[in-house]
C-alpha cells in the first residue's frame, strides 16, 4: 500500500476536507497548498499526479494526533472532534436524515394494522408448478437405502 493510498483512506475515514488537512499540517509547522494537496488525490494516470512522500504523511499523522488529542497542556476528546467534522458535512439530496424524506411501506396492504399480513383479500399466492403423476423424467441417481454398517437379521 502506497503513501497515497494511506492518505486517501485517512481522509475518507476522518471525513476531512482539503482546507482541514492544510490546517492539520500547519499544527506541526508544515506548509502545503490546496493544489499541492489535490495532486496526491488525483488518478495515477493524470499529468498532475504527485506521489505523497514520507515526510508529508509523517507530518500529517503527527498533526492529526495533535488535532484529535490536543496537547499535553490542552487535551481534547477525539470523539468530540470527529463529531464536529461530521456536523460540518452538508447533507446530500438522497440522504435519509433529511426531514422531507420519509420511506413508504413496500406494500400498503401488508402495512395495515387491522389485518394479519397473510389475510389480505387482494393478495395472490404464487402458483405451484404442476407436474403430472406419470412424470416421464428419469431419476439422475438411483434410490439407495443405507444401513450405516448394520447387518440385517
Amino acid at each position: 500500500m502506497t503513501n497515497n493510498d494511506i492518505f486517501k483512506k485517512l481522509r475518507v475515514a476522518l471525513m476531512l476536507r482539503d482546507d482541514q488537512i492544510v490546517e492539520i499540517l500547519e499544527l506541526v509547522d508544515f506548509r502545503i497548498t490546496k493544489s499541492e494537496l489535490g495532486a496526491f488525490f488525483r488518478d495515477e494516470k493524470h499529468e498532475n499526479y504527485m506521489e505523497c512522500g514520507d515526510q508529508v504523511l509523517r507530518n500529517f499523522l503527527n498533526g492529526l494526533v495533535i488535532h484529535l488529542r490536543g496537547t499535553k497542556e490542552n487535551p481534547k476528546n477525539p470523539n468530540d472532534v470527529l463529531a464536529k467534522h461530521k456536523a460540518q458535512i452538508p447533507a446530500k439530496d438522497g440522504d435519509s436524515k433529511r426531514a422531507e424524506f420519509k420511506p413508504k411501506a413496500k406494500d400498503e396492504e401488508r402495512a395495515r394494522g387491522d389485518q394479519a399480513p397473510g389475510k389480505s383479500s387482494t393478495a395472490k399466492k404464487p402458483a405451484k408448478k404442476q407436474y403430472p403423476k406419470g412424470n416421464s423424467k428419469t431419476p439422475v441417481v438411483e434410490k439407495v437405502k443405507y444401513n450405516f454398517g448394520k447387518n440385517k437379521k
